[in-house]
């Protein structure tokens, strides 16, 4: 017998259905009306629910947004209730293309940072040769892949670099509640042939960063010594952490050293200590200069 579990989301009109099980065979649906659900009879059924607006087939779950005729206290039960009975009569949750193409296997599996609000999520293959982050759902026009990832109501930001993917999430879900759901949903977007990133667009970052490499050329000594250092030495450590580090800028004067955090490295609890006790102490030393000091602007 199945059985649902009723979740809820940041979204107050919005709430998920759970299942044991995954329901969708790595592939994800949304519907604004009954006609757009011909490929799930469910979706269709529920539809004749006055107060459904829009149901979302993904992963293990299914999410109903409600217009603001109802309470979701008052019917939440009977929904359930409803979808429990349709699976359990032998009804379809929703058909599949079988012409789709085949599937292109890859594994990802998940690796803790050191912040706490971010796991990175390491992928079979490359992904991207620029570390690109996103804030909101709004920057991420480059990536179709990301623009799903802000529609999980925990997703704060997103970064990707090389072969990995760090999520930042809310503090509204632990990381059991989350890892799974979001490790599945990363290995079928990818499987079945959704676009990580946009090339066109990248072709703009390596621009970009063709400008940067002659900007290198205009600045002091001491500042092409200080990005030479920190590609060699710090990216590295900080891309095993799921997070990525950026010149900024030098302060003769005040012997300032400003840096961008990326990724798992933006906002973690313990950047202040490896900004001060790692780079910092590393600058020092290898620029012979102790009154260099080292400060993270926001990204």
């Amino acid at each position: 017998m199945t059985k649902v579990t009723i979740r809820e989301t940041q979204n107050p009109t919005i709430l998920k259905f759970e299942f044991e099980d995954f329901i969708t065979k790595n592939e994800n649906f949304e519907f604004k009306n009954i006609d757009e659900a011909k490929a799930s009879p469910l979706a269709q059924q529920l539809f004749y629910l006055p107060f459904v607006k829009t149901v979302y087939i993904s992963g293990n779950f299914i999410a109903i947004e409600r217009f603001s005729i109802v309470e979701w206290e008052d019917v939440k039960d009977a929904v359930a209730e409803q979808i429990e009975a349709f699976v359990n009569n032998g009804g379809t949750i929703v058909t599949i293309d079988e012409n789709k193409a085949k599937k292109q296997p890859i594994t990802v599996y998940g690796e803790t940072t050191p912040n706490p609000a971010a796991l990175k999520f390491v992928v079979s293959r490359m992904l991207t040769k620029n570390a690109i982050e996103f804030k909101n759902i709004d920057e991420a026009t480059a990536s179709p892949l990301v623009q799903e990832l802000f529609k999980f109501p925990y997703v704060k930001e997103v970064f990707i670099d090389e072969n990995y993917i760090s999520v930042t999430k809310y503090e509204v879900n632990n990381w059991d509640e989350i890892t799974l759901e979001l490790r599945s949903f990363i290995k079928q977007f990818i499987e079945n042939g959704g676009t990580v990133l946009d090339e066109s667009l990248i072709s703009i970052n390596e621009k970009k960063e063709s400008e940067k490499n002659q900007d290198f050329d205009k600045l002091d000594v001491t500042s092409q010594q200080i990005i030479n250092i920190l590609e060699e030495y710090v990216k590295p450590a900080v891309a095993a952490d799921g997070g990525n580090i950026a010149f900024d800028s030098f302060d003769e004067e005040s012997k300032t050293v400003k840096v961008i955090l990326q990724g798992a490295c933006s906002g973690c609890p313990s950047s202040t200590f490896t900004l001060k006790s790692g780079i910092e102490n590393m600058l020092k030393s290898m620029l012979n200069d102790d009154k260099i000091n080292v400060e993270a602007v926001n990204s």
